[in-house]
C-alpha cells in the first residue's frame, strides 16, 4: 500500500485518491510519486488555493528544460486523473483537457544485430563488482540476459522475486505487470542454468520475498542504476548511442526478441496466425495490435522475408510510424 507521507494543501485528497487506485488493484507506486512531487510544489509555491485550480495545474504541468514531452503529458495525466477524481466527489478542481499538450515524436525502435547481442553481453560478463554493489558482476549479466531471451519489460525483470524464480521447471512468474497482467514465462534450458548458477551465490539462503536482483537494502535495483549499466556496456560494445530520445534502449532487447522469434517462425515455414496469439500472451500484450506491430518490423529489418510476410498476411501488418514504449 501508499506509504508516501503527503503534507501540502490537498494531502488528505490525495491520499484517499492513491488508496482507491491500489484498492481497486493498480499498483500506482509511480503515480503515487508524481503526486508527492506535486504535493511538494504545492508548499514551495506557497500557494493558498483549497483545491487545485486552473493556474495552479497549469504552473505544475508546464514542461521543465530538462524532461523530455512525453514525461510531461505523464505527469499532466496523473493530475488529470486526480482532478477527475476530486470532481466525482464533489470536489471543485481543473481537468486539464486531453490532448493540451503536444504528443512526443514516436520512437522508432532498434533492433540490434547478432553481433551486436553477442558484444554486448560480452561485456557484461565483464562487469566488476564494487564496495556498494558486490553483486553487480553477478547480476547484470543475468539481468539483461533474461530480458532479451524472456522479452521482459525492464520493470517486470527489475521486481522479480526469489519466489517467482522457479528453477525446477525453468518458469518466471510475472505478478500484476501492466495493465495488471500476470504470466508465466518459460525460460530456455540455457537461461535456467544461468540462473541457477547465479542463485546459489546470490540468493544461498533465499526468502522468497527477496527481490531477485537485488539494489539497496531489500529494494530492487534502481532503474537509474541500470540505465547506467547499460550505457557503460553498450559504449563498452562499439554500440552507438544517438543520445536522447534516439537509443538504442535497453526496451530494444524486448523489441529485438519480438523480431528475432518472428523472423525464425517465418523462415522455418511457420503459420504465424497460430504463433502470434502465443507470443501475444508471451510478451504480456493486452490486444494484437502490438503484437502485430512486429509483423512489420521484421519485415523491414529483414527485408529477404517481406514478400513472404505480405502475401500472407496483406491486412494483419499495420504502417510502421514508431512504437511508444507504453504501447508494448
Amino acid at each position: 500500500m501508499n506509504d508516501i507521507v503527503y503534507s501540502g494543501l490537498f494531502k488528505d485528497h490525495i491520499k484517499r485518491f492513491v488508496d482507491l487506485k491500489q484498492a481497486v488493484g493498480y499498483k500506482y507506486f509511480t503515480e503515487a510519486a508524481h503526486l508527492k512531487r506535486f504535493d511538494t510544489f504545492t508548499i514551495k509555491r506557497g500557494y493558498t488555493e483549497e483545491t487545485p485550480t486552473r493556474q495552479i495545474v497549469l504552473d505544475w504541468c508546464r514542461k521543465q528544460t530538462y524532461e523530455s514531452r512525453s514525461n510531461q503529458n505523464a505527469r499532466a495525466s496523473v493530475l488529470r486523473q486526480f482532478c477527475t477524481y476530486l470532481v466525482s466527489v464533489e470536489v471543485s478542481a481543473y481537468i486539464i483537457p486531453k490532448g493540451y499538450y503536444p504528443c512526443a515524436s514516436r520512437y522508432i525502435p532498434y533492433i540490434y544485430t547478432h553481433d551486436e547481442l553477442e558484444s554486448f553481453f560480452a561485456q557484461t560478463d565483464k562487469c566488476h563488482s564494487c564496495y556498494e554493489r558486490p553483486f553487480r558482476h553477478l547480476i547484470m549479466p543475468v539481468f539483461f540476459r533474461m530480458i532479451y531471451l524472456c522479452g521482459l519489460r525492464v520493470s517486470e525483470a527489475r521486481l522479480l522475486r526469489v519466489g517467482d524464480v522457479d528453477l525446477t521447471d525453468g518458469v518466471l512468474n510475472i505478478h500484476h505487470s501492466k495493465n495488471d497482467n500476470s504470466r508465466l514465462i518459460p525460460m530456455s534450458d540455457t537461461l535456467t542454468g544461468i540462473c541457477r548458477e547465479y542463485s546459489k551465490t546470490v540468493h544461498e539462503l533465499p526468502r522468497q520475498t527477496d527481490y531477485y536482483f537485488p539494489g539497496a537494502v531489500d529494494k530492487p535495483m534502481s532503474n537509474t542504476n541500470i540505465y547506467h549499466n547499460f550505457r557503460r556496456f553498450l559504449w563498452a560494445a562499439g554500440i552507438s548511442h544517438g543520445g536522447r530520445g534516439v537509443g538504442p534502449r535497453i526496451y530494444d532487447f524486448r523489441h529485438t526478441f519480438a523480431v528475432n522469434c518472428l523472423k525464425k517462425w517465418s523462415e522455418k515455414g511457420q503459420d504465424l496466425l497460430i504463433y502470434l496469439p502465443i507470443l501475444k500472451t508471451y510478451m504480456g500484450h493486452q490486444s494484437f495490435k502490438g503484437t502485430a506491430y512486429y509483423l512489420r518490423m521484421t519485415a523491414d529489418v529483414f527485408p529477404k522475408i517481406s514478400l513472404q510476410l505480405e502475401k500472407r498476411f496483406p491486412n494483419l501488418i499495420p504502417d510502421v510510424g514508431g512504437l511508444v514504449d507504453e504501447a508494448n
